[in-house]
């Protein structure tokens, strides 16, 4: 099988479960946690490693910003055999009671994006694997962590949301947003693969603590470290699939 056209792997270059962060750098971060590191390709938005943890093999990969990139990544890494996927983000909180340094482990992701409507239709339900989705929340508890579990949405206009849609969606109940979500449990659902998804918020919209809004750097010192944490409870999901 010849080379996929954006990731740059093949057949046997992955392994069946995957970790996709958004950030490329986050590759990076997520592979600290891990032994036997090795690089495998990076290309645009997309930076490949495969690594171990607690003796699960895994591949990390980056999906850069947004839902069409993201599809671009599940379809790829479904191609050559990943089987698993599981999404470690950020997020901004559509809640009051949900803080900067909060987990928010996600049940569905309403369809404000276009990529997965090229699929199906909009009504067909964006949601995760269950094994994947209990395993997540599992391990968030198991290290103590502030979690919140249920729908988010994924945005494809992060200058636009505007107050009416955030409160909105504040309305419906749903707990925060995101980018990428609802293509990720979309597609996998289609492609026959499992999916979940764990963000860690660095920033309520509900508040105007939207990132960027309160500090000169991307993410509040707070959010920084709950990546790190993230990343962990992540990676103690994986293990235990």
């Amino acid at each position: 099988m010849a080379k996929q056209p954006h990731l740059l792997v093949g057949e046997g270059d992955v392994n069946e479960i995957a970790l996709i962060p958004g950030d490329p750098g986050r590759v990076d971060r997520i592979a600290k946690q891990c032994e036997n590191v090795e690089e495998v390709s990076q290309n645009r938005e997309y930076k490949v490693v495969n690594a171990e943890y607690e003796g699960t093999e895994l591949t990390i990969c980056s999906t850069g910003i947004g839902c069409p990139s993201a599809a671009i990544a599940i379809e790829e890494l479904h191609n050559v055999g990943v089987e698993t996927v599981l999404r470690v983000g950020t997020t901004g909180a559509l809640q009051e009671n949900i803080e900067i340094g909060d987990m928010v482990v996600a049940t569905g992701a309403a369809k404000e994006e276009g990529t997965s409507k090229r699929y199906e239709s909009a009504t067909y339900p964006a949601v995760p694997d269950y094994g994947v989705l209990s395993n997540l929340v599992d391990a968030s508890e198991a290290n103590g962590e502030d979690v919140h579990v249920g729908p988010i949405v994924s945005d494809d206009a992060f200058y636009n949301e505007s107050d009416e849609f955030v409160e909105d969606w504040e309305e419906a109940g749903l707990l925060c947003i995101e980018m990428e979500a609802a293509a990720v449990f979309s597609l996998a659902r289609r492609r026959g693969m499992a999916a979940g998804a764990i963000c860690t918020v660095d920033g309520n919209l509900v508040k105007g603590t939207q990132k960027g809004a309160t500090d000169d750097e991307e993410l509040p010192e707070k959010a920084k470290n709950n990546v790190e944490r993230a990343i962990g409870i992540a990676l103690d999901a994986v293990a235990a699939l």
